[in-house]
């Protein structure tokens, strides 16, 4: 095996379950590289006693953060900071085996663990600190403090494995919860990195915990009462699936990022040159596995032809390969695993019957080391049907539709005709375009001659329809991460005269 795993963590250790012995576990999750099969990477026992463990241990662990100082919190995760710079090669080159991802690719979402915690202290933590408000009644001031709500459990992603989690890890402590860290069991071992990373930073008994595991663990997790905050980035489906577990729980606030199907609107005025760039990126970058990849270009009619031809082209010329030991620097590695081969090939049928023209066929790709690797698809509609199930499926692989349309109007209409609303674009000269698909347009981003893909940090992100539940990310993870406690305050406690209460037989 490639890389080790030591266990689930709490009570600042690893604990790994026995695979012998008359407490031996039965589930052994097994992850093998995306990029080349025969590489098992790592053995993952699950030991479904574990959650309560590690329950009991962001309980006790939250009864000492809550009562941590800003400062001291702030230095512990700068000290963290240093753990992850000092190993950011190591997280990146683990990100890369397990998904798949070109190391390029990897490097970038490492670096972004390291720039996180500056943007957590400097641009979100502004966003809670307590607001005094002088004279708000007669001889009254007035406040408002920003309380942790909680042990918190993130279940994290597989596609953006340590970034995404990090960055709800970091907005949860800095806010003062404690929190239990749930991986994709398909990318244990880069999150396991992270928590070393914590560990090392000397983080308070029972602050940091992590449990892996199936969705099993997810389950029994979500139904703990003492778990009061559940940050979740993935599917719609699995959302769903949580909304129905905790919906009777009151006390839990429930935050996801879900999925998309992203439009990109390119006019006829745009700068061609550069929408090619831009959208070659938003289509086919992290093999189109990112929630905010573009998967419908609504064009303009005059310019369908050229473009489309010239995009192919491109795509053509994309280098796909093992994303570590290649031959040439690829720009896509492989899908995630044979599940999501079979759906984007399923997809790729669903277009056919359904009349859906196939510019560039998506096709497994055999490679010297065999992996989940596929080529990227390209389709022309030639307008939005309603009634097709390829156009409003979010795929989750390198797929891309060109729907031609005349006015602008019509291009808005197929930006919002699908079930998600998380990003969309449009690529123009003219500014005043730009702003009515800000006016018009139900997406969480909207993007001015920039792809979707690619989002800030300093920025909301999230999404309307079935692509969240208004709690965006990024800059605003922290907002829920505390509830809000008002506070008046009576600045004398000498007695009115008791005649001024009406009512009263004095």
């Amino acid at each position: 095996m490639k890389f080790k795993i030591l266990g689930n963590y709490f009570l600042n250790a690893f604990h790994l379950p026995s695979i012998t012995g008359p407490h031996a576990v039965e589930n052994i999750i097994k992850r093998y590289c995306p990029a080349d099969n025969s590489l098992l990477l790592w053995e993952a026992p699950v030991d479904y006693r574990d959650v309560d463990r590690v329950v009991e241990s962001a309980s006790m662990g939250f009864k000492i953060w809550k009562k941590t100082s800003q400062v001291e919190r702030n230095n512990l995760l700068k000290k963290y900071q240093e753990e992850v710079n000092k190993r950011k090669d190591e997280i990146a080159l683990a990100i890369a085996y397990e998904t798949g991802k070109p190391l390029w690719e990897a490097k970038t979402e490492a670096a972004s663990v390291v720039a996180k915690i500056n943007v957590t202290i400097e641009d979100s933590l502004p966003r809670i600190l307590n607001k005094d408000f002088e004279n708000i009644m007669p001889k009254t001031n007035g406040h408002i403090y920003y309380k942790p709500i909680g042990p918190s459990l993130i279940i994290g992603p597989f596609n953006f494995p340590c970034h995404l989690a990090n960055g709800q890890i970091l907005s949860a402590l800095i806010a003062g919860n404690s929190i239990v860290f749930k991986p994709s069991e398909k990318t244990c071992y880069s999150a396991q990195l992270l928590i070393e990373c914590f560990h090392a930073a000397g983080f308070p008994a029972g602050v940091i915990n992590l449990i892996q595991g199936d969705g099993e663990v997810a389950r029994r997790l979500l139904k703990e009462k003492s778990l009061k905050g559940v940050f979740f980035t993935g599917s719609k489906e699995v959302g769903k699936k949580i909304l129905d577990i905790t919906h009777h729980d009151l006390s839990k606030l429930v935050s996801l990022e879900l999925g998309g199907k992203n439009t990109t609107i390119l006019h006829g005025d745009a700068n061609l040159d550069h929408a090619l760039q831009e959208l070659l990126k938003a289509c086919f970058l992290t093999t189109g596995q990112r929630c905010t990849s573009t998967s419908i270009v609504a064009i303009q009619k005059n310019i369908h032809e050229q473009f489309i031809a010239r995009f192919h082209d491109m795509a053509k010329k994309i280098i796909i390969d093992h994303p570590v030991e290649y031959v040439r620097e690829p720009f896509m590695g492989p899908l995630i695993d044979q599940s999501a081969v079979d759906s984007y090939l399923l997809f790729m049928g669903m277009a056919k019957r359904e009349g859906i023209e196939e510019v560039m066929r998506g096709k497994h790709l055999e490679k010297s080391k065999k992996g989940q690797y596929v080529s990227p698809s390209i389709h022309l509609a030639e307008h939005w049907n309603n009634d097709s199930m390829f156009l409003h499926s979010e795929i989750f692989g390198p797929n891309v539709t060109f729907i031609p349309y005349d006015d602008i109007e019509d291009a808005i209409k197929i930006a919002n005709a699908t079930e998600y609303g998380l990003a969309s674009s449009v690529f123009t000269k003219d500014k005043n375009i730009y702003k009515l698909c800000v006016e018009e347009i139900d997406a969480g981003l909207v993007n001015f001659n920039r792809s979707t893909v690619g989002a800030s940090a300093k920025l909301p992100f999230g999404g309307v329809k079935n692509s969240g539940n208004y709690r965006p990310a990024a800059l605003t993870t922290i907002d829920a991460c505390v509830y809000q406690m008002a506070s008046l305050e009576v600045l004398s406690d000498e007695a009115d005269d008791i005649k001024t209460i009406i009512g009263l037989d004095l």
